[in-house]
């Protein structure tokens, strides 16, 4: 059991990164497609920062969700 808790911790951390690591380049996206970019460039970088932060979103959740409602192995 201890190897399976380890794996679903490393899991977990590597979900995390994941999330952390699309959500600073969604924000970067979107700092740059407020300010610096023109026209249509401006629009698509808005809309792929979106889809990153909503994907790092999801990525996070399933990390959590994964640690609070995993079943009980002990019972």
């Amino acid at each position: 059991m201890a190897a399976n808790e380890a794996n679903r911790a490393a899991t977990r951390r590597r979900r995390q990164l994941w999330a952390g690591v699309l959500a600073l380049v969604g924000l970067v996206l979107l700092i740059i497609g407020v300010t610096v970019a023109d026209g249509v460039a401006a629009w698509v970088e808005v809309v792929v920062a979106i889809l990153l932060l909503v994907t790092s979103y999801v990525v996070q959740h399933l990390a959590r969700r994964e640690t609070v409602y995993r079943r009980d192995e002990r019972r």
